[in-house]
Order: structure tokens, then C-alpha cells, then sequence
């Protein structure tokens, strides 16, 4: 039976399955990442005290969820994202991307709308949350809007556990797969000699 193992193909079918395993356990990894920085952010919410708006990613990533208070020297840009209002209702949020006094560039979601036209705003103060993305969610709505659900890190998904299993149960299927084909070679073999 072996001299009828394909070598060549065989060595393909086992590196597709150990990278399938090992995606399967960087998933299960992931997972925990996600947790600690889902435990991390909810610690964040609950601090009152604020923070000044970050200047690079890392900043941004480590003040996550924490209020802040910007100022916008001009906003424009104005658009429209699928929002949630503070009732909870399905709808748009209105964005516009602010420019702070040095040249810093901030997305800003100034409020919760159904109307799907953007918004015109000039620029202000916004008091708000620091959202995923760097972007600020207004805690008081502006130009006129409903108020936004405020951001909530339970919100963020954390499927990682699901993903483990799909590519656990895709490398267990290939090898299904790859050992009914062997037999199936075999037995077309037998039958040919």
C-alpha cells in the first residue's frame, strides 16, 4: 500500500493540513488577545477622567474607549455610517473628518441621524469617546442630531474561538478527503491489474 502513496502530492495535502492546524492555534491565541484588550477597554470606559487625543496609533490604542476633549480647528468631509442612536435605533451616523489646531487629522462622529444626507459642521469643541479607529464619538450631539450609543467594548467581536474551529474542522476534512482518494486510487489499481 505505500508504494501507492503519491509522494508529491501526499507532501502537499500534509502542509495544507499543518497550516490549517497552525492558523487553527494562532486563532485560539488570538482569542486571548482579544479578551485581555476587551477587559482592558471596559476598564477604560469606566475611568472618568480624560485623556488628551493621541497622536499616533499606539497612543490611540492604549486610550481606547477613554473620554476626550478636541477641538476642531475646521471639519469637512462630511459623510454617513451605519449608527446605533442612544435608544438604540438603527440608523446613520453622522461623520466628518475634523482637522485638530496641528494638522492632525481626527474622524468624528457628531451624532445619530435616519436622514442619510450628510450634515454640514464648521468646527468646534467635541467632548466625546475614542473609538475604535481613532475616530471620537460625540458624547453631546452636534449640528443639530440625535444623541449616538455611546462605543462599548462588549460590542467588539471576539469570534476568534469559531475561527479555531473552522480551520481545525477544514485541515480534519482535507484528510477525510485525502485518504478516500488513496483508497480510491487503490481500489481503481487493484481492479486495473
Amino acid at each position: 500500500m505505500t508504494r501507492n502513496i503519491p509522494i508529491i502530492p501526499t507532501i502537499i495535502v500534509a502542509a495544507a493540513i499543518a497550516v490549517m492546524i497552525a492558523l487553527g492555534f494562532w486563532q485560539l491565541g488570538r482569542m486571548g488577545e482579544k479578551e485581555a484588550l476587551i477587559a482592558q477597554a471596559e476598564q477604560s470606559l469606566k475611568m472618568s477622567s480624560e485623556v488628551e487625543y493621541p497622536r499616533d496609533q499606539a497612543g490611540i490604542e492604549a486610550a481606547m474607549y477613554r473620554r476626550t476633549t478636541i477641538l476642531c480647528a475646521s471639519a469637512s468631509g462630511g459623510t454617513t455610517t451605519a449608527g446605533t442612536s442612544a435608544r438604540g435605533e438603527k440608523g446613520v451616523a453622522q461623520r466628518v473628518l475634523c482637522e485638530l489646531a496641528d494638522g492632525t487629522p481626527v474622524k468624528v462622529d457628531l451624532g445619530f441621524s435616519r436622514n442619510p444626507a450628510p450634515v454640514q459642521w464648521s468646527g468646534g469643541e467635541v467632548r466625546g469617546t475614542i473609538a475604535p479607529g481613532g475616530r471620537v464619538v460625540a458624547a453631546e450631539p452636534l449640528a443639530g442630531l440625535e444623541p449616538l450609543a455611546t462605543p462599548d467594548p462588549r460590542d467588539l467581536p471576539n469570534n476568534h474561538l469559531a475561527y479555531a474551529g473552522q480551520w481545525f474542522f477544514f485541515a480534519l476534512t482535507a484528510l477525510v478527503i485525502y485518504i478516500l482518494a488513496l483508497r480510491r486510487r487503490s481500489a481503481t489499481k487493484a481492479r486495473d491489474d
